[in-house]
């Protein structure tokens, strides 16, 4: 059911499109973003973090000793955290920036180097090969060796261009550090130790966990609950799979986390023909940019289809974060541009306007029904523009339509009152969309949106993105 915010909006856009009178609105809230500058520290703060870096930051070996020096003292990691730890936000940006700045590459031996790896192309292979070897190893910066011995690094860090290349820097030790190889697959059932279970509970970002019942649920007959560990980390999940097995793809969300018929059945396999993933969490802001959940999706799927080998369909049930926002803004540009009628047409704001101009005593929820009625094929294109036609750098806007479509699956069905719930309306009017993985064609798919920046996508959603565009005279 569309709330009456969302109705009123549109009932004012009715009122400026035919009788000239208020400006639309849309009673949703969108988000600041703000980012804070690099801002530099006072000169006794620069001596305290000057003596404590030149102290704990090791020279990078030469080359020619490079597999021959020891490691540094592991009281330079200790001292670094401690000292780290006692400062307040602004510091530690400061710190992180003088450490990436100072203790970075040394770009005048990269320059000298590669000068002279210019200089002996014309000489024999080995001589060429030895000279690259020397250049790769002089763009080492010098605080890496430091992090490699630091397991978690806390704290954040301002858009300079030596920052950034810090953070690149500790991106790459942590996506070593927790490379597929060295993580652990775990299945998480209500025999699961309650540590365990409590932070599968507190993690889940998607659709929260409102009781114990509810977690025994997920974790339940007819469904799955995966997630990747490390060794590193006993008892703490890095990134959480949660998976509904049905007879067919699901096309809503209260379906899967609010049925509770099949709380302590036991499974019947002849009802199990799909795998919905209905959400995915990375539990560990640190490891942002490492590629997880990508990776936990596909082994997934190799366990459910070695436990179902007659398992044929494979979909997610997402949501769509973002689009009420970008509907909010959309609808105040065609205000202002005076095209408010352009996204509906002639007879969708005539049927518009009688719903929402209903005579005196006439029922609420009648009048509510019959303008869902009205609204749905006008949201529905709406949406699988935002979802298909909106682009960041020629890729998906929306995040989760780039992550799905990054790891090879098929744009294939928006669902209308897909998540009914208060948060579903207020953050996608209540649609969800499926994301097939058609296993044929991942590799395929991944491949044309990551080099092509091509979407695959169903009918439905072509045909949809089409009246979109034919409705908005794009």
């Amino acid at each position: 059911m569309i709330s009456h915010p969302v109705i009123r909006a549109f009932r004012s856009t009715v009122s400026c499109s035919w009788r000239r009178r208020a400006a639309l609105q849309v009673a949703l809230k969108a988000s600041d973003v703000r980012r804070r500058c690099y801002s530099a520290p006072v000169r006794g703060a620069v001596s305290g973090m000057e003596e404590i870096l030149s102290r704990v930051v090791a020279p990078v070996p030469s080359y020619e000793t490079r597999d021959k020096s020891p490691p540094p003292p592991e009281s330079n990691s200790v001292e670094f955290m401690q000292f780290y730890r006692t400062l307040d936000k602004e510091d530690k940006q400061d710190f992180l920036g003088k450490l990436s700045h100072d203790f970075g590459v040394d770009h005048k031996n990269v320059s000298e180097l590669a000068v002279k790896l210019l200089d002996t192309q014309l000489r024999d292979l080995a001589t060429i090969l030895q000279v690259e070897d020397r250049l790769r190893y002089s763009l080492t910066p010098r605080y890496k060796q430091l992090f490699s011995h630091i397991s978690r690094v806390e704290g954040g860090a301002s858009e300079t261009p030596h920052i950034r290349d810090l953070n690149a820097t500790l991106k790459s030790l942590l996506s070593e550090w927790f490379s597929v190889g060295l993580l652990r697959l775990e299945r998480i059932t209500w025999q699961s130790p309650c540590e365990i279970l409590q932070k599968i509970s507190q993690y889940e970002a998607v659709h929260p966990v409102r009781n114990w019942t509810d977690l025994k649920r997920r974790v339940g007959p007819y469904r799955r609950c995966y997630a990747f560990t490390h060794a590193a980390m006993p008892g703490e999940p890095l990134v959480v799979l949660h998976v509904a097995l049905t007879e067919d793809i699901s096309d809503n969300i209260q379906s899967i986390v609010r049925e509770f018929a099949t709380l302590d059945s036991e499974e019947d396999v002849n009802k199990i023909n799909s795998a919905i993933f209905y959400s995915i969490s990375s539990t560990q802001a640190g490891l942002q940019g490492v590629d997880l959940g990508n990776y936990l999706i596909k082994r997934v799927v190799r366990e459910l289809q070695s436990e179902f080998p007659h398992m044929a369909q494979f979909s997610s049930l997402s949501p769509i974060p973002g689009f009420s926002s970008w509907l909010q803004g959309l609808l105040s540009q065609y205000r202002k541009e005076g095209r408010g009628s352009d996204l509906l047409s002639e007879q969708e704001w005539k049927e518009v306007e009688q719903a929402t101009d209903s005579a005196p005593g006439t029922p609420a929820v009648d009048a509510l029904r019959k303008l869902s009625s009205i609204l749905e094929p006008v949201l529905m294109r709406l949406c699988a523009w935002y979802l298909y036609g909106e682009k960041r750098r020629g890729y998906a806007l929306n995040p989760v339509a780039n992550f799905h479509l990054q790891n090879g699956a098929t744009m294939w069905r928006l669902n209308w009152h897909g998540d009914t719930s208060p948060r579903g309306v207020a953050n996608s009017c209540g649609i969800m969309v499926n994301y097939r993985y058609f296993l044929s064609e991942t590799s395929k798919n991944s491949a044309l949106y990551l080099q092509n920046k091509v979407i695959p996508a169903s009918e439905q959603v072509i045909g949809l993105v089409s009246q979109f565009q034919k409705n908005s005279k794009l």
